[in-house]
């Protein structure tokens, strides 16, 4: 792994993989400044690949095609992010497409992409799971940037005009800190004189201020979606917990694999669904942001058996509030992280896509390496002490039932 600069101070790394057949770069942008009307960052996204000033709509999907070049803009709450993926012998030509499409897109068929966009938020929201999840986050990030979620951008869509994602695009490209990173097995020096060619000559902000501010849960909230034709009730959990630039942050992740990120081993899964019938579904997760990451608890069960899977919830945190996890099931939560990170870096497209996630946070490009020791240094009187810390009653609860 080399780590270097562009000319114009952008942090960048090469990973050198032999023999593989193909090369990903991966381009994150900050974003430090929320959006004004929710949906703004979805719809520049969605039109950055819709033509550039050298190839419309339909020369840029034909070049793509008949190479077999993938490119991919998407967008996080945090970072504009472009992805990038050829044979090695196209890399020039695939960096080419891309600087253009960073440099030029014309953010053509904007009232197109407009409908377009607003009947699969529809379409997704008939899902009872997506509409859950979607009350969850709004209610847990109330009146915040982060809460912008598919209602939301139903409401707001059609307030938004094509100068507003227009500028919203020059202000991200011109104010944002950028990283680069690339995996493959393509000659070093040509890979660094081809990113210097192709993006020196982009602003590049090293040091950002962000205006989003941080969000805070002060109190309990709980919300209920009807959905008349559900044939279960879907409910969700969650507390504001530490991020990966905290201390917390590995106990956090240790919490997440024992109670339900295991699959069939978690104790959520053991009790809730295989000791006591009450899901076929129960898992945990964390959904990590820069200035926030949200813990979660859900589960699927017969609307019946709401109070109880809620009392279920409890019973479990309460447990691992109090009752310290033992040397074996504690091991076994740090292996299961270690084996399910060596499946998500297998290729030179997740490799890139993993070190530019760690560098737009501010973080080494080999951040893992040091979370890695981080979280075998775990104790369960940590786990203890933050689990008591962070699992308060300032919670979020979302339930979803006919």
């Amino acid at each position: 792994m080399r780590e270097f600069e562009l000319n114009n101070g952008i942090r960048a790394v090469y990973k050198y993989n032999s023999e593989t057949p193909r090369m990903a770069l991966t381009m994150n942008m900050s974003i430090n400044d929320e959006e004004k009307s929710a949906g703004t960052y979805s719809l520049m996204t969605r039109l950055l690949l819709q033509g550039t000033k050298k190839y419309n709509n339909e020369e840029l999907a034909k070049i793509l095609d008949e190479n077999g070049i993938e490119i991919i803009a998407d967008m996080k709450q945090d970072y504009l992010r472009f992805r990038l993926l050829c044979l090695n012998e196209d890399f020039s030509k695939s960096v080419e497409i891309l600087e253009d499409i960073i440099k030029n897109s014309t953010f053509e068929e904007f009232e197109k992409e407009k409908i377009k966009m607003k009947g699969e938020l529809v379409a997704e929201l008939d899902s009872a799971r997506i509409k859950v999840s979607d009350a969850f986050v709004k209610t847990a990030y109330e009146n915040h940037y982060y809460g912008h979620t598919y209602t939301n951008i139903l409401a707001s869509i059609d307030n938004i005009a094509k100068e507003d994602v227009k500028n919203s695009y020059k202000r991200i490209i011109s104010t944002g800190k950028k990283v680069i990173s690339v995996a493959g097995c393509v000659d070093e020096n040509k890979v660094i004189s081809l990113l210097n060619r192709s993006f020196s000559g982009l602003i590049n902000e090293k040091e950002v201020s962000k205006s989003i501010e941080r969000p805070v849960l002060d109190k309990p909230k709980r919300v209920e979606v009807i959905k008349e034709d559900a044939q279960q009730a879907q409910i969700l959990q969650g507390w504001l917990v530490p991020t990966f630039s905290e201390n917390d942050y590995p106990v956090i992740l240790v919490i997440n694999t024992i109670l339900g990120a295991s699959g069939l081993s978690s104790r959520l899964f053991r009790e809730l669904r295989e000791k006591r019938g009450l899901a076929y579904t129960v898992r945990t997760s964390c959904e990590i942001k820069e200035l926030a990451a949200l813990f979660s608890i859900y589960i699927a069960t017969e609307p019946s058996n709401i109070d109880t899977c809620l009392q279920g919830f409890a019973g479990e945190i309460n447990r691992i509030k109090t009752v310290p996890v033992d040397d074996d099931e504690l091991k076994n939560a740090k292996n299961n992280i270690f084996g399910k990170h060596q499946f998500i870096v297998e290729t030179n497209f997740q490799q890139s896509t993993s070190m530019a996630y760690y560098g737009i946070n501010n973080l080494p490009f080999n951040y893992y390496e040091t979370m890695r020791e981080k979280i075998k240094s775990v104790t369960a009187e940590q786990i203890m002490e933050c689990a008591n810390k962070y699992f308060t009653q300032n919670s979020v609860i979302a339930i979803l039932h006919p």
